[in-house]
C-alpha cells in the first residue's frame, strides 16, 4: 500500500499548476475588457476538467494513471509557457503579448487526450466537448486566434503520446469463440 504522502503529491502538483495557469491568464493591461459568460465558463472548465480527470483516476485506484497525467500536465505547461515567453505574440484584444499558444486550450486538451488514451474514446467524448468549448471561448473573448488554439490543442494532445499508456483492467475479461455455426461471447469480472 502506498503512503498517503506519495498519493497526494500528484494532486498537489496539479493544483499548483492550475493555480499558476489561472493567474497567468489574468489580464494585466490598464483597461480591463468586460468578461463575458462564455469566457467565465471557459475559465471554470480550465480548473474543473483537469481536477475531475485526476480525481477520477484516484477514485478508481489508478495511481499509475494519476502520475502519467501529472507528468503530461507538467510537460504541457512547460512547453506552453516556454513558447509564450519565447514568441511574445500580441493577443487579438491587445491586452498583452502572451497569445501563442493558448494555455487554456493546451490544459483542457491534455485532460481530454489523457482520458481518451488511458480509458478509451467513449469516456473522453464529454471531455472533448468541454475542451472544444473552452477553445471556442478563448477565440470568442478575443484572447486568441485559431492558430493559438490549434497549437494549444496539439501541445496538450501531444504530451499524452509521451506519458500516457492504456489502462489495463486486470479484473475484466471479454472472450469470443465460434465453432460449428455457434458463437459464444463471454464476459467475466473478478471482485
Amino acid at each position: 500500500m502506498k503512503s498517503y504522502k506519495s498519493s497526494t503529491l500528484p494532486l498537489f502538483i496539479v493544483f499548483c499548476l492550475l493555480f499558476f495557469q489561472l493567474a497567468a491568464a489574468q489580464d494585466t493591461s490598464e483597461t480591463q475588457p468586460e468578461v463575458g459568460t462564455t469566457q467565465k465558463i471557459g475559465d471554470v472548465i480550465l480548473i474543473a476538467l483537469p481536477a475531475a480527470t485526476l480525481g477520477t483516476s484516484f477514485i478508481i485506484g489508478d495511481n499509475k494513471g494519476a502520475w502519467q497525467f501529472t507528468k503530461g500536465l507538467l510537460l504541457t505547461e512547460a512547453v506552453t509557457f516556454g513558447l509564450k515567453l519565447g514568441i511574445n505574440k500580441p493577443r487579438p484584444d491587445e491586452s498583452n503579448e502572451n497569445s501563442f499558444p493558448s494555455g487554456h486550450t493546451s490544459t483542457v486538451f491534455h485532460s481530454a487526450g489523457y482520458v481518451h488514451k488511458r480509458y478509451g474514446f467513449n469516456y473522453s467524448i464529454p471531455a472533448y466537448v468541454l475542451a472544444g468549448f473552452t477553445a471556442a471561448s478563448r477565440i470568442d473573448s478575443k484572447k486568441h486566434d485559431i492558430l493559438d488554439v490549434l497549437a494549444g490543442a496539439a501541445i496538450g494532445l501531444g504530451s499524452n503520446l509521451i506519458f500516457t499508456s492504456e489502462y489495463q483492467q486486470k479484473h475484466m475479461q471479454l472472450t469470443f469463440s465460434s465453432g460449428d455455426g455457434n458463437y459464444l461471447i463471454g464476459y467475466s469480472f473478478k471482485f
